[in-house]
């Protein structure tokens, strides 16, 4: 079967720009991964076809050569001088060749967003744009009179990162997990088991060293996208959390004892007598950690009133209302009448 159009598979014009074609990528990749699509080979496949495209249209001079000459153009460009360095590398082997090596993997979260880079540019700084005989050209042997570099190699280029979305609860986010993905490297689906910190947001990027493209040298980086799931009652205010809690105008009045939910399991608050709605308790430590702090968890008071009150009803508050009377807006500017 022909291979579609890569922008076709990201939904993008010929024109689309770097960050436009990232963000494509991100959307789909996400609708279409593995993880979401269990035991389903034609959403497997659209993934696959999904990273292949991202792959090319990402890496500036690959996608110049694909607008050029289509898909016979991928991987296509001049061979470096004096034949593939990288293979003459690998022939010579413990003559001092090149061997490959992997870093052990590590994790970093990043809660900014790092745009791709353009790989004719590492390239270059590699390499440099010409070489000192003026031919365009990276030489190696030993040094000339004319000052070109002579007896060194030039190193296999960097591999591709790789960024990979996960779907996260607020509670895996708030005090951390660990998830086996399945990721798509070099044609294959790998499975790795990836710790997500405590303290992620919607949108954080989780780095794990050396998880990415391998295309001879030092491997890529994946990029753990996370997406939070909004909870049900919980909202996040930095580290900290926050709960309302409906109350009684009778509770509020006399005072009572509420058990709550935490990150934690429940607890039980204590409601004060007199207790005005808006009020804030704050349940110290019971907040989202991250990096060593914990924020708490503020509980806000909702006071609901009784409905379809009958005359005399009105009237026991009327009593109420001239033996306690409460100027409701009196610390307001607008209230005082000024």
């Amino acid at each position: 079967m022909a291979k579609r159009d890569y922008y076709d598979v990201l939904g993008v014009s010929k024109t689309a720009s770097a960050d436009e074609i990232r963000k494509a990528h991100r959307k789909l990749a996400l609708k279409y991964h593995p993880d979401r699509n269990k035991n389903n080979k034609e959403t497997e496949e659209r993934f696959k076809e999904i990273q292949e495209a991202y792959d090319v249209l990402s890496d500036a001079s690959k996608r110049t050569n694909y607008d050029q000459f289509g898909h016979a153009g991928v991987g296509a460009g001049p061979p470096p001088p004096n034949g593939d360095p990288f293979r003459r590398a690998q022939q010579q082997g413990g003559r001092g060749g090149y061997n490959q090596w992997r870093p052990s993997p590590g994790v970093s979260v990043e809660d900014f967003d790092v745009g791709s880079g353009d790989f004719g540019d590492i390239f270059e700084q590699l390499f440099g744009a010409r070489g000192a005989g003026g031919a365009g050209g990276f030489r190696s042997g030993p040094t000339t009179g004319r000052g070109a570099p002579r007896g060194r190699r030039a190193e296999p280029p960097r591999g591709q990162d790789i960024e990979h979305p996960v779907t996260l609860t607020f509670e895996q986010a708030a005090r951390g997990v660990t998830i086996p993905l399945q990721i798509s490297r070099e044609g294959h689906i790998e499975t790795i088991d990836v710790k997500i910190p405590a303290g992620v947001k919607d949108g954080s990027r989780v780095r794990i060293k050396g998880k990415g493209e391998q295309t001879g040298g030092e491997p890529g980086d994946l990029y753990i996208i996370t997406h939070v799931t909004p909870h049900r009652y919980f909202r996040r205010e930095g580290l900290d959390i926050h709960l309302d809690l409906p109350l009684s105008m009778y509770e509020a009045l006399l005072g009572t004892k509420v058990t709550v939910p935490t990150l934690d399991g429940q607890v039980t608050v204590t409601i004060p007598p007199g207790t005005s709605s808006h009020a804030k308790l704050r349940l110290k430590g019971k907040g989202i950690e991250r990096a060593g702090e914990k924020g708490d968890e503020i509980v806000i008071t909702k006071i609901i009133v009784p409905k379809n009150l009958d005359e005399e009803d009105r009237e026991l508050i009327r009593e109420l209302e001239k033996k306690h009377p409460i100027n409701a807006r009196a610390d307001v500017e607008w209230g005082r009448g000024e």
